[in-house]
């Protein structure tokens, strides 16, 4: 217990640190990222697009907005998943932002921020994650303004706003998929609007460039209902998925207090008890936390996403050991996914037992062969090759961690003192290269800029 509590303590100093970068970044998460990609595939595939080069990428921001900012990812805040009842809301949303793809509206946003924090649902930010930095990598990002939201996804112009609504239901009608979900969507942004306190003024650079979500609802409602699967249900294992994701979601995010209101002991179900799992655990309760997971466990025994959650609360309360059984579990049934085959890999280094760490070695490279864009992956790689004396290895895991995290000078001298020690023309010597080109070519643009 006093270890965690100062645990959670060294972690929350490390989150204040990072100030505002942290309300624009990724959150990572193994199941959440799957009900995302299974909500948004039938809608991709309608768009035309290859689905193997959309993703769809979670944002630490609280305001109801989603956005595309060049390239094929839709970018999903987890304030509109909270303010969402539904998958079928969000998958309006989703069929609008594809929209705004086809029609090449991405662009860049001048006043946008590089994402800089990547923080993984399945790990919390442990000690040694934070210690590393491994909370923080530059993905290139091109945040959209922080605006409120009020009714809005990005400052596109009008046309193009009306352009991707139009799109949207043309992919949601091609898929299959009621356009009910995307109406009551912009019914709470025209609430949120009026909350806000949003009319349509002469003049106003806002409404210069949106349509009125009025508008908006009243041409879209006549479209879809015309279609035939309006009166479709959504698909009610989707739906179940959401609500777990959500719940499980804002257990994480939120405040201890607001979860336990939310959802109250009284609750029982799933949901529930998933987002208490993570207030208690958030708040150092230990035996409450695993009174929750067992029960999720007790219900579902085989579900590889509720031994995770079991595995990180051991892990994280400083009992590595009993966190191996369900964490091996939960990444064999997956197929080693790689966040929570990192997780896995993350407790059979902290077990402190060097007879784990060839496993870990296999588990950890599995996961960045399939996820490179897992800085706290090769933060624990690093650690393995460390161990074993093979300090090349360990350089170079240190250079990838840190060409993600922005650190370029550090990035540099390790990308360059793992090329000069590994042998000449071997994937991780030309990868070491690589590195190190991009980190010149990142410090000179800044040399430039300044």
């Amino acid at each position: 217990m006093r270890l965690l509590s100062r645990l959670t303590a060294f972690v929350t100093a490390c989150l204040v640190a990072v100030g505002p970068a942290s309300a624009q970044s990724i959150l990572r998460d193994a199941e959440t990222e799957a009900l995302l990609r299974d909500m948004a595939a039938p809608l991709v595939a309608a768009s035309g697009l290859d689905p193997h080069n959309v993703d769809m990428v979670l944002i630490n921001d609280s305001s109801v907005n989603a956005f595309v900012a060049g390239g094929q990812a839709v970018y999903i805040n987890s304030g509109l998943i909270n303010t969402a009842d539904s998958a079928n809301e969000v998958q309006g949303v989703i069929a609008h932002e594809l929209g705004h793809i086809t029609g090449g509206h991405a662009v860049s946003n001048p006043g946008g921020k590089a994402a800089s924090n990547i923080s993984i649902l399945s790990l919390l930010l442990g000690a040694a994650a934070a210690a590393a930095g491994g909370g923080e990598a530059a993905m290139g990002v091109l945040m959209a303004g922080q605006q409120a939201a009020m009714g809005k996804f990005l400052a596109y112009n009008r046309s193009q706003e009306s352009s991707a609504d139009a799109a949207g239901a043309q992919y949601l009608s091609k898929a299959g998929i009621t356009g009910e979900g995307s109406i009551a969507f912009f019914k709470k942004l025209q609430n949120m609007e009026y909350r806000a306190g949003y009319y349509p003024r002469a003049g106003d650079e806002f409404f210069g460039t949106h349509p009125m979500t009025m508008d908006r609802i009243t041409t879209l409602q006549d479209v879809y209902e015309q279609d035939p699967s309006w009166k479709k249900p959504s698909d009610p294992a989707i739906e179940t998925r959401f609500a777990r994701a959500k719940a499980k979601l804002f257990g994480y995010l939120a405040e201890p207090k607001d979860t336990f209101r939310v959802y109250p002991e009284s609750n029982t179900s799933i949901p529930a008890r998933y987002a208490r799992a993570y207030a208690y655990h958030k708040d150092s309760h230990l035996d409450l936390a695993m009174k929750e997971a067992d029960a999720l466990l007790l219900q579902s025994p085989g579900d590889p996403y509720f031994l995770e959650l079991k595995g990180q609360i051991l892990l994280e309360a400083g009992r590595p050991r009993e966190a191996l059984e369900p964490l091996r579990r939960a990444t064999e049934m997956t197929g080693n996914q790689p966040l929570i085959a990192t997780l896995f890999g993350h407790a059979l280094i902290a077990t402190e037992d060097g007879q784990n760490f060839t496993e870990a070695e296999r588990v950890l490279k599995a996961a960045v062969a399939r996820d490179r864009e897992n800085p706290f992956a090769w933060y624990q790689l690093g650690l393995v090759y460390n161990a074993k004396g093979d300090i090349p290895r360990a350089r170079l895991a240190s250079a990838e961690q840190q060409a993600m995290n922005g650190q370029m000078p550090q990035a540099l001298a390790s990308a360059e003192a793992a090329e000069a020690a590994l042998p000449t023309g071997t994937p991780d010597w030309l990868r070491a290269q690589d590195i190190a080109f991009q980190a010149r070519a990142a410090m000179e643009r800044q040399r430039k800029r300044k």
